[in-house]
């Protein structure tokens, strides 16, 4: 089961980071460092402000998607046009920045985030004893991922997105904001990224260097699925974090490797990734 709640996560995360590929060219690599102030403002609202585990589910993902908005208009922006290099610099840069002002602020070590009194207990499945809070985590992934995958793939402004991106000036030509919903794609990336690091804060202790600890992996999993392409970002983030927790009951040396080994097989197959487009 914490192969399925650890895909949940992967698909989150990953989904976000693909969004932002897909839409605005940018590798995003201060997606880590979005889910650990996802969690860690999560962590901070209950310690220090008393809100609730709902309050800052909802507060902090609006937080971080302002917060990423903020970082395209003032900072990203200001790359468009430029080798996709210097923003893959720009956003280390930036996540170095971010986790080490919350290191120095709250120290390494991992602080524990209770779930909310309604998610306790577990439930008896027969085969299995599953945390309520498990099941509620895993079932929020997936609904937001296929919330996102029909606002991208189903709608007008999925579409007005995906034409912005392809030729910005002609969509301006039809009266549609381009940078506004440029600016928009990516704090949706960064809202999704907080989101996710608030749903996995009672699953894994709360820490600045929880997101550095998931970022390679979760671009690995983002090749695995094609690069810009949001469903394989979910199959693969979900189906991921299964084999990985497969792979953990198995042989559990090969646990943290396993993912690597199944990149290097898929772009050796298949280089544009399992629901990339060949070129």
């Amino acid at each position: 089961m914490l192969g399925l709640v650890n895909g949940a996560f992967y698909a989150m995360l990953s989904l976000g980071l693909a969004v932002i590929f897909g839409l605005m060219d940018v590798v995003n690599f201060a997606h880590g460092a979005f889910f650990m102030m996802g969690a860690m403002l999560a962590w901070i609202g209950g310690q220090y402000f008393h809100l609730g585990y709902w309050w800052m589910l909802l507060l902090s993902p609006l937080l971080l998607g302002a917060f990423g908005m903020l970082v395209e208009r003032l900072m990203l922006r200001r790359l468009r046009g430029m080798d996709p290099i210097y923003g893959l610099l720009l956003t280390f840069g930036l996540t170095l920045l971010l986790e080490g002002g919350f290191r120095s602020a709250f120290g390494v070590a991992g602080q524990p985030f209770d779930p909310p009194s309604q998610l306790g207990g577990v439930l008896n499945l027969g085969f299995m004893f599953l945390p309520v809070y498990h099941a509620f985590a895993v079932l929020a992934s997936v609904v937001m991922c296929v919330l996102t995958w029909a606002l991208i793939e189903r709608t007008r402004l999925g579409s007005y997105l995906r034409a912005g991106t392809e030729n910005p000036a002609l969509v301006q030509c039809f009266g549609i904001n381009v940078p506004l919903l440029v600016m928009l794609t990516f704090g949706l990336g960064a809202a999704l990224a907080g989101l996710a690091g608030v749903l996995a804060a009672p699953v894994i202790q709360v820490s600045p260097l929880m997101g550095s600890n998931l970022i390679i992996t979760v671009f690995a999993i983002v090749v695995i699925g094609g690069m810009g392409s949001v469903m394989g970002s979910i199959v693969s983030g979900l189906m991921l974090g299964l084999v990985e927790g497969l792979t953990k009951v198995l042989y559990a040396p090969m646990a943290n490797t396993v993912v690597f080994v199944l990149m290097a097989v898929v772009l050796t197959l298949r280089p544009a990734g399992l629901f990339g487009r060949q070129r």
